[in-house]
């Protein structure tokens, strides 16, 4: 199958409260994939910009938006605080449902760090209802009382190296309906390690394709092995 055409990424800004974010839409795109960036990180961070041309170059399009504003970002605290995160992270989606090369494709949630906890309170919000969730080496406990109000589908993704984020993530995954929890051997919190954001991009592009496809695709799947699954 060949792979679409690598768009370029397109600046753009989001009011209120103006956040710059980059778009990247290629031809007849799957679905959109929206981030929530982790602390100390932002649209510009390499890790988050691989994973999404990966999604780019598999077909999806993605939306990689700074959920903090430049004078907010010198306030750490506003970086834990999850309900301004997701309250920003569901203005993005917004802007996307009505922007038009967007408005049509379904939408998920690719977070990291603080990020996913962001993206688990916006995907418990029943005007957002995204296809489904991926955490990378998140931390979806900050998500509190709204986990058991996710009714999307969520993957956690999660280092073997990265000893306390895993019994988080365990912890979340009891508390959410419809879950999966893969421990990536060798992978630090980062993913850093040599392989260890290929299979990120693998379990993610896999993810996300089925279920932007709908019900029978899910159905239908035999999937990719999983090893270390909780």
């Amino acid at each position: 199958m060949a792979e679409s055409k690598a768009p370029q990424p397109r600046e753009v800004v989001i009011d209120p409260p103006g956040v710059g974010a980059f778009l990247d839409v290629p031809d007849r795109a799957k679905g959109l994939v929206i981030f929530a960036h982790g602390s100390g990180s932002s649209r510009f961070s390499p890790r988050h910009a691989y994973v999404a041309k990966e999604l780019n170059r598999a077909g999806f399009a993605t939306l990689l938006a700074d959920l903090l504003t430049h004078g907010e970002e010198e306030d750490r605290r506003n970086v834990f605080d999850i309900e301004l995160l997701s309250k920003r992270l569901l203005r993005v989606a917004q802007w996307a449902s009505e922007y038009p090369k967007t408005r049509d494709l379904p939408v998920g949630l690719f977070g990291a760090s603080t990020g996913a906890a962001a993206a688990l309170v916006a995907a418990a919000d029943p005007h957002l209802n995204p296809a489904c969730v991926v955490s990378r080496g998140g931390r979806p406990d900050l998500a509190g009382e709204y986990l058991a109000e996710v009714r999307s589908p969520v993957l956690l993704l999660v280092g073997s190296l990265d000893g306390p984020v895993i019994d988080l993530n365990k912890m979340a995954y009891d508390r959410l309906s419809d879950a999966t929890l893969i421990i990536v051997p060798g992978a630090g919190h980062l993913f850093e390690e040599p392989g260890a954001m290929d299979e990120v991009v693998r379990q993610a592009i896999d993810f996300f394709g089925r279920h932007f496809a709908g019900p029978a695709a899910r159905e239908d799947h035999r999937g990719v092995p999983r090893p270390n699954l909780r």
